[in-house]
């Protein structure tokens, strides 16, 4: 066929396309070790021998966490338990588009086992050795690698030496993920401590983004840039760096990072906040609705405590941004 038979698509073909199916995916993770659980899909379906996250099809007048227990206990023998909603991405295979609900679910009742697929593994998720894997989900295993915390550099309150030091503390305790932001330092100064964050946090194997400037995450060797929601709407192109997070206050501007490509986006404030006190709160409820059909991973910020991590997570957040959160005594 040709180039131009290839990119034709038929009226009823297009019109099956524009159906989409909506789907529930469960994403499994293990207590002991947070490995994550892959299915392969058996002789006889579509894409047999690849591997997949397990899930099935939202039948009609089904809620999506209906369909995720249905599926999952007809899958691999177990009830859900605690699951939570996470992010939702739209597909297009050749013979179906559809949109998965993915949900990660943390406790189950009964032993996994394969009713359906022909094979399973339990993968850490920043090595997963099974393939191959269905298309659709090479962006949810990168965004599964983010932590559950996002930190946020406050150096300038603290003062920088005392703010180095927990800084080493919290690396020791496991942080992974650090935004340096420090609205009150001039560009030299700046410089200087984001080198010395990157030199001191990423031996630790955890991963720095710097706000707003990606031109100097790539000088001082950061893994990324944060952006401003308002670089975000003024942009063409993602920034050529391994990591990109994005600053977002309604639906507006998520979908806007959603079209760019970033890796995440922080979302509120939550509560009200000392560092933006013009923005109204908009609470729990307000974030659900906007998290519910997020494509990318949300972290809830805004005057977000540790103990509120749960919270986030029923909410359909990520995890939690936090800038005093993050730098507390323990």
């Amino acid at each position: 066929m040709s180039a131009a038979g290839d990119a034709s698509v038929s009226h009823a073909r297009r019109a099956s396309l524009a159906e989409v199916v909506d789907v529930a995916v469960a994403v499994l993770i293990r207590a002991q070790d947070g490995r994550v659980l892959l299915a392969r899909r058996p002789r006889g379906k579509v894409y047999a021998g690849y591997w997949e996250f397990p899930g099935g099809k939202v039948e009609s007048g089904e809620s999506a966490v209906a369909a995720l227990a249905r599926e999952i206990r007809e899958e691999l023998g177990v009830d859900v338990g605690e699951a939570h909603p996470w992010i939702t991405r739209v597909f297009e295979y050749p013979h179906a588009r559809v949109r998965l609900h993915f949900f990660r679910v943390r406790s189950w009742l009964g032993s996994v086992i394969a009713r359906e697929h022909d094979a399973l593994a339990w993968q850490d998720v920043a090595s997963v050795d099974v393939e191959p894997m269905l298309p659709a989900n090479a962006p949810v295993l990168r965004a599964l690698g983010l932590p559950a915390e996002y930190a946020i550099t406050q150096a300038g309150p603290l003062g920088e030496e005392l703010f180095i030091e927990r800084l080493r503390q919290r690396l020791a305790d496991g942080l992974a993920l650090v935004q340096v932001r420090e609205p009150a330092y001039a560009p030299q100064r700046m410089e200087s401590f984001a080198r010395r964050v990157v030199a001191i946090a990423c031996p630790e194997g955890a991963r720095v983004l710097v706000n707003g400037d990606a031109a100097l995450a790539a000088r001082v060797g950061a893994q990324g840039v944060h952006l401003t929601a308002r670089q975000v709407a003024a942009m063409e192109r993602r920034p050529d760096l391994p990591l990109v997070g994005a600053s977002c206050h309604d639906a507006q501007e998520l979908r806007a990072a959603e079209r760019l490509g970033v890796d995440f986006a922080v979302l509120g404030p939550v509560h009200p906040t000392p560092t933006h006190p013009e923005r109204a709160a908009m609470g729990w409820p307000a974030f659900e609705r906007l998290a519910r059909d997020a494509a990318i991973p949300v972290y809830a910020l805004g005057g977000v405590a540790p103990g509120e991590r749960h919270q986030a997570w029923v909410c359909g957040a990520h995890g939690i941004a936090m800038i005093r959160g993050s730098w507390r005594p323990a």
